[in-house]
């Protein structure tokens, strides 16, 4: 595939992802975690208008001065932006200007690429391919918030499926052997700068399980009073429970006594045999808590991960977002990609049903606060 075919892709997918959207749908941002979609998609575009174009296209004239401001997410090197919670707020530019946005830029990128191009925006391309795909994910996840919240539990897609067909895995836990083992991305293709620099680390013999935790192990906990019962919990994750009335996974409702939950094809019957999903680390925490197990850390997952099947859920991790060592961030705003966010995070491996294909591999870090639980996020036990 040539890179204008793998550009055209990536980006036509991204539309595709809204296009069972309504107008009003694209506009509605109902927390600060929540971008609107419209603003995914003006924002994958200016990355691509702001880092290639506007600096090595002779000539290239920017589609709207303001946009930069607009749709800049956090970025301190390129100028000022708007505040991450008055995205929504955000009528104009309409729907229709995004797309004709999209449509100029897609046109500038193509000539583009149809010229001779340097090392440096072929590496600027590349990540602007990933970005985009971060962003799908987003997208997705953003669109369901957006829908699962509003009172009507309208359907994105009855035929989007949010558990994959695996079948035929056994329950049980694979032993990994104490010793030294290396961590971190080693190949020649494209990877994120949190994933270096690779290096050794020492695991002690721990076993993890083959699966994920199910929907109906998870009410086992609930059941059993684990929202009620402050000995599972991390004190910040008991004070998060209690201020904020939480007593099942985002997107659960009990109706008629029966457990019923929000997904891209509607409001449904629990599937007990899915994996959990939708959960915060304070949860996934205290289930491992109340089973008498743990999280495994980063490392041990990377290390198992050849030996089960990943790629369902986000898989909460005991490890704290850190830098590997000899990790450094690029000069300029490229830089501010992942370093900076490297406090207060805990690590989460593996990939979603809302990742987009070719978006995955073992040394992914992706991060997020304990308290949140929009994305795809699961549970796998070491003990």
């Amino acid at each position: 595939m040539t890179l204008v075919e793998e550009y055209l892709q990536i980006r036509k997918y991204s539309e595709q992802i809204c296009e069972p959207l309504q107008t009003e749908d694209y506009v509605v941002q109902p927390i600060v975690d929540v971008s609107p979609p419209k603003w995914h998609l003006g924002h994958t575009t200016w990355f691509f208008e702001t880092f290639i174009l506007s600096p090595y296209s002779v000539n290239y004239q920017v589609y709207n001065d303001e946009y930069n401001f607009v749709f800049n997410s956090y970025y301190e090197t390129v100028g000022n932006r708007v505040i991450r919670t008055d995205r929504g707020n955000l009528s104009r530019p309409s729907v229709n200007e995004i797309y004709q946005y999209r449509a100029y830029v897609d046109e500038a990128m193509v000539k583009f690429l149809a010229t001779t191009l340097i090392d440096e925006v072929k590496e600027l391309l590349i990540l602007g391919f990933n970005h985009e795909q971060q962003h799908q994910e987003l997208l997705l996840t953003d669109i369901k918030y957006i829908l699962g919240n509003n009172p009507l539990f309208p359907t994105y897609s009855k035929n989007q499926k949010e558990v994959l067909t695996v079948g035929g895995i056994e329950p049980g836990f694979i032993n990994i052997s104490e010793g030294v083992y290396e961590i971190g991305y080693a190949g020649a293709d494209f990877s994120f700068d949190n994933e270096l620099n690779r290096h050794k680390v020492y695991l002690h013999d721990f076993s993890i399980s083959k699966t994920l935790v199910s929907n109906a192990e998870f009410i086992e906990f609930i059941s059993a009073g684990g929202y009620e019962n402050f000995n599972f919990w991390h004190a910040e994750g008991w004070d998060w429970v209690k201020n904020n009335s939480i007593s099942a996974p985002m997107y659960w409702h009990l109706i008629d006594g029966k457990w019923f939950n929000y997904t891209l094809a509607g409001l449904l019957p629990i599937d007990l045999t899915a994996p959990v999903s939708h959960i915060s680390y304070y949860e996934a925490y205290a289930f491992a808590s109340w089973k008498g197990m743990r999280l495994p850390t980063e490392f041990e997952w990377e290390i198992a991960a050849e030996h089960f099947n990943w790629g369902e859920r986000w898989e909460w991790t005991e490890s704290a977002y850190l830098p590997y060592p000899g990790f450094s961030k690029a000069p300029g705003a490229i830089g501010e990609y992942n370093g900076k966010f490297m406090v207060n995070q805990k690590v989460l491996r593996g990939a979603s049903i809302a990742t987009p294909e070719n978006h995955s591999r073992i040394t992914y870090r992706n991060f997020f606060h304990p308290h949140l639980r929009w994305q795809y996020t699961g549970i796998r036990l070491v003990k």
